[in-house]
């Protein structure tokens, strides 16, 4: 049974889906401590959390960011905001999904179960295929999300290792955006765009930490590609 964590301050929001999820089987806590939100939710060791944006005193992308310092637990935000900024910034600082209020409740299930399925189920990477890879230096353990390069290391969160992996499979190759979202995201139809993008951008960011600014080019109109002009393939 997966656990799942709503952090919801609105009563009446908070129980229906509370209701909702406790029918379909999943074993459901939800926020009381506000301003503790990071140790409340890791206490309860869930496997999801369900993020309101506007809370007491901090708000959910302050949590997220506190939440990701010690978990990669899925994260899908909750909220009335419906501008695309708002979404760009829930995967920004963190989030893998975003739903807008009002919400029907077979997208909620449906978004919960396409993150579960990623992390945990069918879609999750067998632990003996391609945990880890090296190209031209540059090494991803998929099973700790980290990315490492002479001797400087970043933390990816799962959608970026994924993304990374979807690349590095195919170097010199151009990867469609189509097949990154069906990589990333089984539930295409409910995810807006930019959240391909931004997560490129951050993948980027995190390769220039470690020295490697260019690595993943942009094909205008068709995806992106892996350069291997800074190294070689190294068999795993």
């Amino acid at each position: 049974m997966y656990r799942i964590f709503i952090v919801e301050d609105d009563d009446k929001i908070a129980g229906i889906l509370k209701e909702t999820l406790i029918k379909y089987g999943y074993e459901v806590g939800r926020a009381q401590r506000f301003h503790d939100i990071k140790n409340e939710g890791m206490q309860w060791k869930p496997d999801l959390i369900l993020l309101d944006i506007n809370l007491p005193r901090f708000d959910g992308f302050y949590w997220c960011r506190q939440i990701r310092t010690c978990s990669n637990v899925p994260i899908i935000f909750l909220s009335a905001r419906t501008g695309d900024m708002d979404q760009v910034m829930a995967i920004e600082n963190g989030g893998d999904d975003y739903l807008t209020k009002p919400f029907h409740l077979d997208v909620v299930l449906a978004k919960i179960k396409g993150a579960l399925r990623r992390a945990y189920g069918e879609y999750a990477q067998a632990p003996s295929a391609r945990d880890e890879w090296e190209l031209g230096g540059l090494r991803l353990d998929r099973s700790k999300n980290s990315l490492v390069y002479t001797d400087k290391r970043v933390e990816l969160t799962k959608n970026e290792a994924l993304l990374l992996d979807c690349l590095a499979s195919r170097p010199g190759s151009i990867v469609s955006r189509e097949e990154l979202l069906e990589a990333l995201w089984d539930d295409v139809d409910f995810v807006d765009d930019n959240t391909l993008t931004v997560n490129v951008t951050r993948v980027r960011r995190k390769l220039e930490e470690l020295g490697l600014p260019g690595v993943i080019e942009t094909v205008r109109g068709q995806g992106y590609r892996l350069s291997t002009k800074w190294g070689s393939p190294v068999h795993e």
